[in-house]
């Protein structure tokens, strides 16, 4: 199931969906250093972190994807969105120096082909930064939250199908330690919940955080081939039915010896 942008909004707009967002903004903090002079593009559902992060960025804007939806940002200012198909960015090679990814792995049709993608729009160097569901965490278990929709993942499917599109991840963080309930009083022990969960449960957060980097060479094996097809010219149109090629060749020799005969015969 996707998430639109009509739901994204609405959730980021409650009290939970608040409190999820600094939660998620201190994870990160932990792993974002600045680039200088930085491209920054956010992916999905970034806005509320691009209006933390942005401003320190050269230029900043926000892509989302086609089946989610799109709306304007920044408030107030011309507006930095674009609505996109995540597979085929319209970005020349080597445009930006980071991207931000927020509900949208996990929302891909392509995974694969949706980070070799982002590879390609990536400077030399370039980093990925990824937030995405925990297939432990508690909040992929529960569909109130935008994190219960999609296919959430585990440290090492992520660190495989990094590896797969040429990425090397590097630091990691997790947030959302405490529970994603809409009572007000557990929402009041939110901060001490975080604390502890990220001590203590730290295998159970509700979301990942990996950053990653681009890789500009990698080998590839070399896999030996175990056949080969060879091609046969055929002697019989092909739609011809119960017709085998050695079957409409004998065929053939046989008509020419009888008309051979038949002509001998007459005294040619």
């Amino acid at each position: 199931m996707n998430s639109d942008i009509v739901d994204l909004k609405t959730f980021y707009a409650t009290l939970l969906g608040r409190l999820a967002e600094r939660s998620i903004a201190m994870a990160l903090s932990s792993i974002w250093n600045k680039l200088p002079e930085e491209r920054l593009m956010g992916l999905g559902y970034a806005l509320p972190w691009l209006d933390r992060f942005g401003p320190d960025a050269e230029r900043a804007f926000a892509m989302m994807p086609a089946r989610q939806g799109a709306v304007c940002w920044p408030s107030g200012r011309p507006s930095s969105t674009v609505l996109v198909f995540e597979e085929e960015l319209p970005l020349p090679d080597a445009a930006l120096d980071r991207i931000l990814l927020v509900h949208a792995l996990e929302h891909a049709e392509n995974p694969e082909q949706m980070l070799l993608e982002l590879w390609r729009v990536l400077a030399p160097g370039g980093r990925l930064v990824i937030v995405v569901p925990n297939r432990r965490g508690l909040w992929a278990r529960f569909e109130h939250t935008p994190f219960g929709t999609g296919r959430p993942y585990s440290r090492a499917q992520l660190v495989d199908l990094l590896r797969e599109a040429n990425f090397t991840p590097g630091a990691w963080a997790d947030s959302l330690h405490f529970p994603p309930a809409r009572r007000r009083w557990v929402m009041r022990l939110h901060k001490v919940l975080e604390r502890a969960g990220r001590r203590f449960w730290p295998l159970f957060a509700g979301v990942l955080v990996v950053e990653a980097e681009k890789r500009l060479h990698q080998g590839i094996p070399a896999m030996a081939r175990r056949f080969r097809r060879v091609l046969v010219p055929a002697l019989a149109p092909q739609g011809a039915a119960g017709v085998t090629p050695r079957a409409a060749a004998s065929r053939r020799a046989s008509d020419a010896t009888g008309e051979t005969r038949r002509f001998l015969s007459y005294g040619g």
